[in-house]
């Protein structure tokens, strides 16, 4: 129980799939107007990386190695990942059309998210087994929702505050960017079984 925890926290802080591995880049940037927006391209996130690496780890494990057909892994992965956002959308469309409208044109490219696709491919080539690729997973997908929310509330204050017209827009949100990301590598070295008493 130990080790799930450990693999939680380390993807969720130590190594956050945003500011430590620079993936997910685009909607980190480009959904983080709204706090209320983050929130739901967080969620989806959560969702769409966890239920993409459950289904990519068996798919992988029964059928791209025993048949000897490795060399379609990322086509396979490709295509869960797509199937997974296609539901997504259409539940979104259907119960929450505002969450759909906010998140616009980012949330088919969760699509092409590399953030899905790498914790995907992370989860095989560090050698998880099918729980530990769960907590993978899902602490990627809480370390996402995490910083993108922080971001956007941070993206919400500046709106309001007295910044150098030079700096306005997208240029203040990439230094502020930088600084979550070089806080967020305070987290390096960080003992969670020390925390946690272990």
């Amino acid at each position: 129980m130990a080790e799930i925890i450990v693999i939680f926290v380390a993807a969720a802080l130590i190594n956050n799939v945003v500011l430590i591995r620079f993936l997910g880049i685009c909607p980190y940037l480009g959904v983080s107007q709204t706090i209320s927006a983050s929130v739901g391209m967080g969620f989806a996130v959560i969702f769409v990386m966890s239920i993409s690496s459950m289904v990519t780890w068996v798919l992988q494990h029964l059928f791209l190695e025993p048949f000897g057909i490795t060399f379609l892994q990322t086509v396979a992965f490709i295509l869960v990942i797509a199937t997974l956002v296609q539901f997504v959308e259409m539940v979104l469309l259907r119960y929450s059309r505002s969450l759909y409208r906010a998140l616009g044109v980012y949330l088919p490219l969760i699509t092409t998210n590399c953030a899905i696709m790498g914790i995907a491919l992370l989860n095989i080539t560090d050698g998880y087994t099918f729980v530990e690729t769960i907590a993978h997973a899902l602490g990627a997908g809480v370390g996402f929702l995490l910083v993108i929310v922080l971001f956007a509330g941070m993206r919400e204050r500046l709106e309001r505050a007295d910044v150098p017209k030079p700096l306005v827009g997208a240029p203040i949100a990439l230094v502020t960017a930088a600084i979550m990301s070089m806080a967020f590598m305070a987290f390096t070295g960080f003992d969670v079984l020390a925390l946690l008493g272990m």
